[in-house]
């Protein structure tokens, strides 16, 4: 087929109006920035798809080779072929790894629409171009620097001429032919050896220093021998006074054509650091499971009664974070991290009132009626897509004000991609597998080299070299996911357990080596390009995957118990976990002394006295615990219990500011003799009450200090029974995490905006007959033709069946051109079926700027 029948398009514009739907398809998920909102046409495409914005972000999602491929083509010619490409990428001696993964990167850049054009007229888009190579006077990424052409520009034809004569070639007539002669000396491999063949041993030293960047160095007036030598046949050339520059040409012969020092074309595999039996892994993450439901628990209990204030700018303080990492016996990073996770799932938050505190939200009470397994994938779920980052709390942002734990400013929008992908890896890898955690940062690094580095505008060399991961975001997302995967239980030991694996939805893993165990030192290996990563699940996808890990995680929960071990010396033990009534009144009766595979709780006179408080009685108390005991009830416990109750109540205190009335007057007596009570400032009122200026829970604490065991009792003179007060905020939703750009469009959305594109790409490219009025709009100008004109046409048009363009401006005033078929024109309005619609629909004839016949196709 001829090149006439399909010419070489001549824009990125031509190039995307030749693309098939499946194409665009593919170019709209890439890049779904292009569609927010739907362009009108083609043209509109191509021009965002080139924006300083859309490329960097376009850029920045370029694996390392892919990004490689577009550096070389931006210091190749413009066009390029794929042969010059080729020998960028591959060198001199055509590396079989790299000529056999160029065509996929290269497919790559056509799919985002960064690179244009055929094979023998490759085009990068042009502002990738100056993103990528700034200026002249600015070596790219890959260490070259100007070309011959671009440093001579400037330069003295006079100069040229020595240069040109002390390289052995002829003189020209002018600069610009002189410039062209050095510039083929030096892509004249043969040539080339052959000059330098001649050169002082010294003079290589320099140009190996220069060969793979930065290309500038600093020179005197009076260069030294060796210096003078490269700069009087071209070899460097100066760029400024007192600075001279590699020529890019010299650089890619010393470079045998490379344009990088060491392309990768492969990912770097991820290695496996220490196998274990998925047994244990799944055990060990069941473990952590369990640990993790407990520390929520144990966290929102200590806050129920409100918890920490909230700071004024939002989020815990300093002091308030740490006595939590104390109550909960971790670490301050660790405890913002349970404190996050309770927030992102929605079981923690403000109450709003006027004394605002952080407290448990009524979701929290529902989360605590769902089986374990079922309330461990709710806080799995929300860690996988929370922005919210705890590992940033303790830093600052960038104004330095301080990052609190549930304060502003946590939000790291390329987090849930991140955890996402780490996950994936180990996912790849056999069943028990724990990886290297540097193989896992190494592959992440190669899939996205300019995430976290500023972008493509300051990116450095895409190589890796000089690489730090201490200020790579995406590192430490990857680093804190690691270990807090551990902390929740999705890993056990490192590796993936089988319930996290279900979270992802992923399928079982091929097992690497004969016997399907892997060992340390294996690595997996990765076809470039598509490495078939697991997706993040749709919604109903997501539920089906969720329910598939809470079956696999639930055999392996503890089973909660219905009893505990009593002690001698008044503590009881509960060996595993217990069931919520047994454990919710086992804190209240006792107080917890040590946590761990077994809980210890010791019984003292307060812990008794708080659950008479409660309400219960010494007997209700002497059952229960006969009922939850597999060990009789030792005897210093019952004596406990009777000693505490006999004396219970037997004070009772009121308001008067505040009052103490006994029948016991000789009691009485003993309290007012008491030196402890000097500060309370009782005086007898009858023989049979006190009172005081102090209030009423201030008496009981002060009564209670002196090892009294008052009661409190209401004005009509009835106990009252002090029960556990939980404070909830009121219904508040889960954060919203903060999207990482715009959402990759579904198939309805995509299937939409083409058809949208495509007819608004007819409707502004179709061929039309000039109006009699006005000479043919350019440029996309809307049509303009009188209405009577207009009337006429569009009348003509009914009867012919033809289709017509027009520009039509909206109710909002928004105008753009349609291409219609009128079917009926009456009062005032045309009915039409409209190709940018696909639909038939009705418009005002006044609204019509004016109309033009479209005309005939050629053949």
């Amino acid at each position: 087929m001829s090149t006439e029948d399909h010419p070489a398009p001549r824009s990125l514009a031509e190039a995307l109006r030749a693309r098939d739907d499946t194409s665009l398809a593919a170019l709209l998920r890439s890049r779904p920035d292009l569609i927010t909102p739907v362009p009108t046409d083609l043209t509109q495409l191509a021009t965002r798809a080139g924006t300083r914005a859309s490329v960097v972000r376009a850029l920045e999602r370029l694996d390392r080779f892919a990004l490689q491929t577009a550096e070389a083509l931006a210091v190749a010619g413009d066009p390029a072929s794929y042969g010059e490409l080729l020998g960028l990428m591959a060198g001199a001696d055509r590396d079989p790894a790299v000529a056999a993964a160029l065509p996929g990167a290269l497919a790559v850049l056509r799919e985002r629409a960064l690179v244009w054009g055929a094979d023998d007229r490759l085009r990068l888009v042009r502002t990738a171009r100056e993103l990528l190579v700034p200026s002249p006077q600015h070596p790219s990424p890959t260490g070259l620097g100007p070309t011959v052409q671009e440093v001579t520009a400037g330069m003295s034809p006079g100069r040229i001429q020595e240069i040109v004569a002390a390289a052995g070639l002829a003189s020209t007539h002018d600069a610009v032919s002189a410039a062209a002669a050095l510039s083929a000396l030096f892509a004249d491999r043969a040539r080339m050896d052959e000059l330098l063949g001649q050169a002082p041993a010294d003079s290589l030293d320099v140009l190996d220093r220069l060969v793979w960047g930065p290309p500038y160095g600093q020179v005197t007036a009076d260069p030294a021998a060796r210096l003078r030598w490269l700069l009087d046949r071209g070899l460097l050339l100066p760029t400024a006074p007192g600075t001279v520059v590699l020529p890019r040409e010299v650089a890619l012969h010393l470079r045998a054509g490379r344009a990088h020092r060491a392309p990768e074309p492969v990912p770097p595999a991820v290695e496996v650091a220490a196998p274990h039996a998925p047994a244990v892994v799944d055990a060990t993450a069941a473990g952590q499971a369990y640990t993790a439901l407990a520390t929520v628990e144990e966290l929102l209990k200590d806050w129920d009664e409100g918890g920490p204030a909230v700071l004024r700018a939002g989020g815990l303080s300093v002091r308030d974070l740490k006595r939590t990492a104390v109550a909960l016996d971790v670490s301050e990073p660790v405890a913002a991290f349970w404190v996050e996770l309770a927030y992102a799932a929605g079981l923690l938050a403000s109450d709003g009132e006027a004394d605002e505190r952080y407290a448990a939200t009524p979701a929290y009470d529902e989360w605590l009626e769902r089986p374990p397994a079922e309330r461990w994938v709710l806080l799995a779920e929300a860690w996988l897509s929370a922005t919210r980052t705890s590992g940033v709390v303790g830093g600052r942002d960038a104004k330095e004000r301080a990052l609190s734990a549930l304060g502003p400013g946590l939000d790291r929008s390329a987090a849930p991609e991140v955890r996402h992908r780490v996950l994936t890896l180990l996912a790849g890898l056999p069943e028990g597998a724990a990886p290297s955690a540097e193989s896992v940062l190494a592959r992440l690094r190669w899939e996205r080299p300019l995430r976290g580095r500023g972008g493509a505008g300051t990116a450095r060399s895409s190589s890796g070299e000089a690489e730090s991961g201490e200020d790579d975001l995406r590192s430490r997302l990857a680093q804190w996911t690691l270990s807090e995967a551990e902390m929740l239980g999705v890993t056990g030991r490192g590796a993936l357990s089988a319930h996290g694996r279900a979270l992802l939805g992923a399928a079982e893993p091929k097992a690497a080596g004969h016997d399907g165990s892997p060992g340390p030192g294996d690595k997996l290996p990765f076809p470039h390009h598509r490495p078939a990563p697991l997706e993040p699940l749709s919604a109903p996808e997501q539920a089906v995957a969720s329910a598939a890990a809470a079956r696999l995680l639930a055999p392996l929960l503890p089973e909660p118990l219905d009893h505990v071990l009593l002690q001698a010396d008044l503590t009881a033990v509960a060996p595993g976990p217990l069931q919520r009534p047994l454990a919710d009144m086992l804190d209240v009766l006792a107080d917890v002394e040590s946590k761990g595979g077994a809980t210890v709780y010791r019984f003292t006179p307060g812990s008794v006295r708080r659950a008479l408080d409660a309400g219960r009685t010494a007997t209700d108390l002497h059952a229960f615990l006969a009922t939850h005991s597999r060990t009789p009830v030792p005897q210093p416990l019952a004596y406990l219990i009777d000693d505490v109750a006999r004396r219970h109540g037997h004070l009772r205190v009121g308001a008067a500011s505040a009052y103490v009335r006994c029948d016991d007057d000789a009691l009485l007596n003993e309290i007012v003799a008491d030196k402890r009570a000097a500060a309370l400032r009782l005086r007898r009122l009858a023989p049979t009450v006190l009172a005081t200026q102090a209030d009423p829970a201030t008496l009981l604490e002060g009564l209670r200090a002196m090892g009294y065991a008052p009661a409190a009792e209401s004005a009509e003179g009835d106990v009252l029974i002090a029960r556990a007060h939980a404070h909830r905020t009121p219904p508040r939703t889960a954060p919203e995490p903060v999207p990482d750009g715009p959402p990759v469009p579904d198939a309805t959305l995509l299937l939409a905006a083409i058809r949208a594109i495509r007819a608004g790409d007819l409707a502004s490219t179709a061929p039309r007959k000039p109006t009699s009025t006005d000479a043919p709009p350019t440029g996309g100008e809307l049509p303009r033709t009188s209405s009577a004109e207009t009337l006429a046409t569009m009348q003509a048009a009914v009867l012919t069946g033809e289709a017509v363009w027009i520009g039509y401006v909206n109710a909002e005033g928004a105008a753009s051109q349609r291409v219609i078929a009128p079917v009926r024109v009456e009062g005032g309005f045309v009915t039409a079926y409209d190709h940018t619609a696909d639909e038939v629909r009705t418009f005002p004839l006044h609204r019509i700027t004016g109309v033009a016949e479209l005309a005939d196709e050629q053949g």
